[in-house]
């Protein structure tokens, strides 16, 4: 079991961060996480603001997880990593792959609100001209017709690796999956689920996608993996470069990994807490992750943000309790 700290001590190891983004992504443009320093290592502690305290403890619990609990043994030494393409103009898609050096995957957002599907297969067409696999993410934003006639639009001029969470329902993915020949891709059908499994068991994906913070940290998500008998790739959720540290280690331990990981969205920080791992030839280190006083102190949120993430994790933890 882990080591559950009190209230106190959390505070007195806590680090609240706010990064400057070079893109809007997911809606924001500053990415606030909460780093708590313990005796094992750092963890984090981001779970969006409109997460309410039942979702939220899972991510506390991966963040004590990493700053109590000595880490899992690992089979592999570096993690093939995707580009991440936010939901940008076509034109700055060059720009944006620059990034990623030797990256031979990429993920492209799509179904971003208020765009249209031309918005999205001109970007994927930008991506698919320099970038030999691409996948897209819609985060559930299409209906299912939606869905089948974006598949057909995105791949009218080549192939998708998989198309991830088209659909918001776990009965949508599986109807889906009859309907388009390209693969369906889970990710907000595991990570948000009661049942995580239960996509799976309803032939409803292809692919797993697994987030270590969502699931409530690396064992959790090591303990789904060893059910799950479809392949899967370790995704991050706009962690800082501890969170991507984590979901490295993650993917490094896992017995098989066949895909590409989302773990490359350290490029999308101005400024990250640590200096970001350099991706070469498509691929990251698997290291432990220390911030540098210097940046946590730079980047450090204002105090009034601080006593919101202090007031958040009292109410995640008493639930963890």
């Amino acid at each position: 079991m882990v080591t559950m700290p009190d209230v106190d001590e959390i505070i007195d190891r806590l680090h609240v961060v706010a990064l400057p983004m070079r893109v809007r992504f997911r809606g924001i443009t500053v990415r606030e996480v909460a780093l708590i320093e313990g005796p094992a290592g750092w963890g984090e502690f981001g779970a969006f603001p409109e997460y309410e305290p039942p979702e939220a403890a899972h991510w506390l619990a991966s963040a004590i997880e990493a700053a109590y609990r000595p880490a899992p043994l690992t089979r592999r030494d570096r993690i093939p990593i995707n580009a991440t393409v936010p939901a940008v103009d076509a034109t700055r898609v060059p720009d944006v792959l620059s990034r990623f050096r030797g990256a031979r995957t990429a993920k492209v957002k799509v179904a971003e609100p208020g765009q249209t599907l031309a918005d999205d297969v001109a970007r994927v067409n930008a991506v698919r001209a320099a970038v030999p696999i691409v996948r897209v993410d819609a985060n559930g934003g299409w209906s299912l017709d939606d869905a089948v006639a974006a598949a057909a639009a995105l791949t009218a001029d080549g192939p998708l690796e998989y198309l991830e969470q088209p659909c918001a329902t776990v009965a949508e993915l599986a109807e889906l999956r009859r309907r388009v020949d390209v693969p369906v891709a889970a990710d907000e059908s595991i990570r948000k689920a009661d049942d995580p499994l239960r996509v799976v068991r309803e032939n409803a994906a292809d692919v797993a996608v697994l987030k270590v913070a969502p699931l409530g940290g690396v064992d959790a998500l090591l303990r789904i993996a060893a059910q799950i008998d479809i392949p899967i790739v370790v995704s991050s959720a706009l962690d800082s470069a501890v969170g991507i540290g984590r979901g490295l280690l993650a993917a490094a331990a896992l017995p098989r990994l066949d895909h590409a990981c989302g773990l490359g969205t350290g490029g999308l920080f101005v400024d990250d807490v640590a200096a970001p791992l350099r991706v070469e030839d498509g691929y990251l280190p698997v290291a432990p992750v220390v911030p540098e006083p210097a940046r946590l102190e730079t980047l450090a949120a204002a105090p009034q943000r601080r006593q919101w993430w202090i007031e958040r994790i009292a109410a995640c933890l008493a639930i963890l309790r």
